[in-house]
C-alpha cells in the first residue's frame, strides 16, 4: 500500500529550501562542491540549490554513465537538465565496472557505493560529493548528512517535499517513463547474476529500449514500464510490466518485438499477480529485513501486479545476493501480516 503523505504548500517549500541553502553554505564553508548528477528529481534538486548557495562557478554537476546499461532518454535528460540549471557537466564511464559489482548476484547498493559515488569522488580533488540521498532510499536506516567526503542535503526529506522543493524552483524534469520514481539504471531489471555481459547484460539492455520505443511509437505514455530479466543463468525470460496494461493490439506488437530479440528465450506480459521462485546467498537468505527490503523496495515497486516471494537457498556459494529463476501466475494474491513473504 502507497504511503500517504500530507500536501506540502508552496510557503513550506520555499522555507524548506532557504533551510536547505543556508545549510549548503555552512557545511561547505562557501567552497566549490561535486553534485554526483544523475538528471533527475534528487540530484537536480540538490544542483539547484547547491548553485544557489554557492555560484554557478562553485559546483560542477558528474554523471557516471553506464553505458549500454544507461536509457538514451536518460542520456539526454542530464544534458537537457544541466543546460536548464546553466552548469558544467563531466561524464564518466560506468558500464564495465558494473560487470565486476554484478557477476555475484544484482547489488544496486554495491553498485551506488562503489560505482556511481567512488567514482565521482576519485575526480571531485578533495571537494565534497554533494549526493540526492533521502527518506525514500533508505528504508528506515538514516545514515549521516556528512560522512567520508559525502553530504546528502536532502537525507531528511520525503519525495513530496523535495518535488514541491523543485516546482517552487521552477524545475521541470522530464521523465524516461520506465518507472514514477527513481529512473535511469537498466541493469537494476536484470534480476539474476551478470555473468555473460553479451547475454544477460545484452537482453536487459536491448529489451528495455525496445519496450520504451514500442510504445512511444504507439503514442502511449507509460507510468511504468520494464523488461524484467529472470531465469536460470542458461535462459533469459522476460516479464514486460506495463502501466496502464497495453490493449491486446499493443501487448501483440510488444511481444513480437521482443520475440524477436535472439537473447530472450521467453517473453511474457505480466497481468497478475505473481509468485516469484528466488534463490538467495546466505547474507540474504538469513537476514528477514533484506528479504523484506528486497522484495517491498527493490522488486514491487517495477512489478505492474502485486509479487509473492518463494524464498530458497543458494546451492551457488558464487550467489551473494539473490537470483529470481522462476515464476508463477497468481489469480489473487494472499496477504500476511508481517514481515514474511512466503507462499501458502
Amino acid at each position: 500500500m502507497a504511503v500517504a503523505y500530507p500536501l506540502v504548500t508552496g510557503t513550506e517549500a520555499a522555507a524548506l529550501a532557504a533551510r536547505l541553502v543556508g545549510e549548503i553554505r555552512e557545511v561547505t564553508h562557501g567552497e566549490a562542491v561535486v553534485v554526483a548528477f544523475s538528471g533527475g528529481l534528487d540530484s537536480t534538486t540538490v544542483a539547484a540549490l547547491a548553485k544557489e548557495a554557492l555560484g554557478a562557478r562553485n559546483v560542477l554537476l558528474v554523471t557516471v554513465n553506464m553505458g549500454a546499461y544507461a536509457y538514451r532518454r536518460g542520456n539526454e535528460i542530464v544534458l537537457e537538465m544541466a543546460e536548464q540549471l546553466g552548469l558544467q557537466q563531466r561524464c564518466l564511464l560506468g558500464q564495465f565496472a558494473q560487470h565486476r559489482v554484478q557477476r555475484n548476484g544484482p547489488a544496486c547498493n554495491r553498485c551506488t557505493r562503489e560505482i556511481k559515488l567512488g567514482m565521482v569522488r576519485g575526480v571531485s580533488r578533495g571537494r565534497l560529493v554533494l549526493t540526492g540521498a533521502n527518506r525514500s532510499d533508505t528504508w528506515g536506516q538514516l545514515g549521516l548528512k556528512l560522512c567520508n567526503g559525502y553530504y546528502a542535503p536532502l537525507l531528511d526529506l520525503e519525495k513530496p517535499q523535495i518535488r514541491a522543493i523543485a516546482e517552487h524552483r521552477g524545475l521541470r524534469i522530464p521523465k524516461i517513463g520506465e518507472n514514477p520514481g527513481r529512473e535511469g539504471c537498466k541493469l537494476k531489471h536484470l534480476l539474476k547474476p551478470l555473468i555473460n555481459p553479451d547475454f544477460h547484460g545484452r537482453a536487459v539492455a536491448e529489451a528495455n529500449e525496445i519496450v520504451l520505443r514500442v510504445l512511444r511509437r504507439a503514442g502511449v505514455t507509460p507510468e511504468l514500464a520494464n523488461v524484467k530479466i529472470i531465469g536460470p543463468l542458461g535462459r533469459n525470460i522476460g516479464l514486460v510490466n506495463v502501466q496502464p496494461l497495453p490493449d491486446p493490439d499493443l501487448k501483440a506488437v510488444l511481444l513480437e518485438a521482443l520475440r524477436a530479440l535472439p537473447v530472450l528465450d521467453e517473453v511474457h506480459v505480466v497481468e497478475t499477480p505473481l509468485r516469484l521462485v528466488v534463490k538467495a546467498g546466505p547474507g540474504v537468505m538469513n537476514d528477514p529485513h533484506a528479504r523484506h527490503w528486497l522484495q517491498h523496495g527493490r522488486m514491487q515497486p517495477d512489478f505492474a501486479f502485486p509479487i509473492e516471494v518463494q524464498w530458497t537457498p543458494a546451492r551457488n556459494n558464487r550467489l551473494h545476493t539473490f537470483q529470481v529463476v522462476g515464476f508463477t501466475p497468481l489469480p489473487t494474491l494472499v496477504v500476511r501480516g508481517g514481515g514474511d513473504c512466503s507462499p501458502p
